[in-house]
């Protein structure tokens, strides 16, 4: 068994563009950063919204072993049977029960055993849904006796909650990265605890954009707050963001964490 394992975090697939450079660099970045597991946030990889099912599995064939989500995870009906059917399709924890899938996968890795968690905030967030403190905080009395190894992505809009949510939890859990704003944040760190957070892993799309989308139908929307329908940029340069983070096995302890940037001039 490994001491180490090294986790590739990448932030917010947008739509064919965000698809396109991930499949074009990310065996590059596996073998750059010496990686044993991936998880990326598939949310908005289906047209910028939702994902499927074929892009599920596109993003399987490609070494991720884990694909989480966040608000925009029902925007597709046709992978709710599937959600529930292969766990590394995650939506966030704290929705209802009732709802399709899990806020949760163990994966096993090269003998290694990973916990990987969804989880989404409520600042300035439309949904209602439970507490990401408290649930979370259920969640791992009973990871805990599976793993030392708890990866967390938390879904958020909100910086301070966010970090609040790391602070809360650091020692508990291996990782806590942010995602859903699409910009990658300079402020990647070890907590006291032994906790790796950064507070946005960013995304994979097009860079001369408006968080991936076009930016006229953006702009327009501000200038008149007339409804207008959000397109994804194909514009090039394009960007694939994320982190890299080292876990030591035994303790579940993150010994390192370093921001990843790709910018491909397309």
């Amino acid at each position: 068994m490994k001491e180490k394992i090294r986790i590739l975090a990448l932030g917010d697939i947008i739509g064919s563009s965000g698809r396109t450079v991930f499949q074009k660099h990310i065996q590059n970045l596996k073998e750059t950063y010496n990686v044993d597991f991936v998880v990326v946030n598939g949310e908005n990889s289906s047209h910028g919204r939702g994902i499927t099912t074929k892009i599920a599995r596109f993003f399987k064939q490609h070494g991720v072993d884990a694909i989480t989500s966040g608000n925009h995870i029902w925007a597709n009906k046709e992978v709710f049977k599937f959600m529930d059917e292969e766990q590394y399709v995650l939506r966030p924890a704290n929705y209802p029960g009732g709802c399709p899938g899990s806020g949760y996968a163990l994966v096993e890795k090269d003998g290694v055993r990973i916990a990987v968690v969804n989880v989404q905030g409520r600042v300035f967030m439309r949904d209602t849904i439970d507490c990401p403190f408290r649930t979370l905080e259920s969640l791992l009395v009973f990871l805990k006796t599976k793993t030392n190894i708890i990866f967390v992505d938390f879904h958020a809009e909100a910086t301070s909650e966010k970090l609040g949510l790391a602070y809360y939890l650091d020692g508990q859990i291996s990782a806590l990265v942010g995602t859903h704003t699409h910009v990658q944040t300079a402020d990647e760190r070890i907590l006291e605890g032994g906790t790796a957070y950064i507070t946005d892993l960013g995304m994979a799309g097009s860079f001369d954009s408006m968080i991936g989308m076009k930016k006229g139908p953006i702009i327009d929307r501000f200038i008149t707050q007339m409804p207008r329908k959000f397109e994804v940029s194909e514009s090039s340069p394009f960007i694939l963001t994320g982190a890299c983070i080292e876990v030591d096995v035994e303790s579940g302890k993150a010994t390192s964490i370093e921001r990843v940037f790709v910018k491909d001039e397309g």
